[in-house]
């Protein structure tokens, strides 16, 4: 991996690679806190699509970015709306205007097509889970109330898909659990699915991809056991159910009997250079044991969250997106 991805060596300074300082007292103190934008368009970073941010919650400081295929402005077709959870460990100052993501996002827009919209939320440990989740519950009944222009225009409501990557990728799982039960109230928002990119999962027990990959330059074991400490409810430890989802899977027989009464279908995408994709697979495994209709995609090589970093890659993804959501 070059050292363009990872500039500081996350085994040698894991608080450094989270942009973070521990304090003493248990906080930290952030190297970098990321600029809001105002609730206007904003200059585009990629001349095929149109963006807008606006404000979600002005009290929480979460907002949202609106990101629109070019192509369709012009047009009176709708396109399926996903809405995007970002990565970052539930600690990292990463927002949905970090650049990486901006062409993540346009990537999708463009090659899907779709609309996004990229959610942000509050940080960890200032707010720990279920603060990510909460806020991005409340983006979905935002979305839902919100009289922008632009989603009634362009965005098919009844069409609507969660993906998040890493970390998001556990948000847009929780989330759905959230509201799979109801979704009469997030009408004309109709969820059809779920797409787990990477997602973020662990447990006290080590997966025999963590041993192997104990020393991963993306997400080695002491940075994943750094956000959780800093993620989780005090006093949880990685069998918490926000982190091992296994545990509220096999300790509750009707967990998704919303998500099969809606007829939701769940991707789950990984690689076996990623720490977790042990995780993945078992996950995967367990969902479709207890009949929810899963699509799994696992590959070779590559590392968490690589199709950031590789324009191949996130074509690829792209692609097994685009399926996945044309068959729902």
């Amino acid at each position: 991996m070059s050292d363009q991805i990872a500039p500081i060596d996350p085994n040698v300074d894991p608080y450094g690679y989270l942009g973070i300082i521990p304090n003493t007292d248990g906080s930290i103190t952030r190297s970098q806190i990321p600029p809001r934008p105002f609730s206007t368009t904003i200059p585009d970073h990629d001349s095929s699509v149109f963006i807008k941010d606006l404000v979600i919650n002005p009290v929480k400081d979460t907002w949202a970015r609106i990101i629109i295929p070019r192509e369709v402005l012009n047009s009176e077709n709708k396109l399926p709306l996903v809405v995007y959870f970002h990565d970052g460990g539930f600690v990292m100052a990463i927002t949905i205007d970090t650049p990486i993501l901006q062409k993540f996002c346009a990537t999708l827009a463009v090659e899907i097509p779709a609309i996004i919209v990229s959610v942000d939320y509050r940080y960890a440990p200032e707010n720990r889970l279920p603060a990510a989740y909460d806020d991005c519950v409340e983006s979905l009944y935002w979305i839902k109330n919100t009289p922008n222009d632009l989603l009634k225009k362009y965005a098919d409501f009844s069409k609507c898909f969660l993906l998040g990557t890493s970390s998001g990728g556990n948000i847009a799982y929780h989330v759905g659990l959230c509201v799979a039960g109801v979704s009469e109230y997030l009408k004309p928002l109709e969820i059809k699915g779920l797409i787990l990119y990477h997602s973020l999962f662990g447990g006290n027990e080590r997966t025999k991809s963590e041993l192997r990959l104990a020393r991963d330059k993306m997400l080695p074991l002491n940075v994943s056991d750094i956000m959780w400490e800093l993620g989780l409810p005090i006093g949880s430890d990685r069998d918490h159910p926000y982190c091992n989802s296994m545990v509220e899977i096999q300790s509750n027989e009707n967990l998704f009997d919303q998500v099969k009464i809606q007829g939701w279908k769940i991707l789950i995408i990984d690689c076996d250079g990623d720490p977790l994709i042990d995780r993945q697979i078992e996950f995967s495994k367990m969902l479709k044991a207890k009949g929810v209709q899963v699509v799994d995609c696992f590959s070779e090589g590559g590392f968490h969250g690589c199709e950031y970093f590789d324009g191949m890659k996130l074509k690829e993804l792209t692609l097994v997106v685009k399926e996945f959501m044309r068959g729902n």
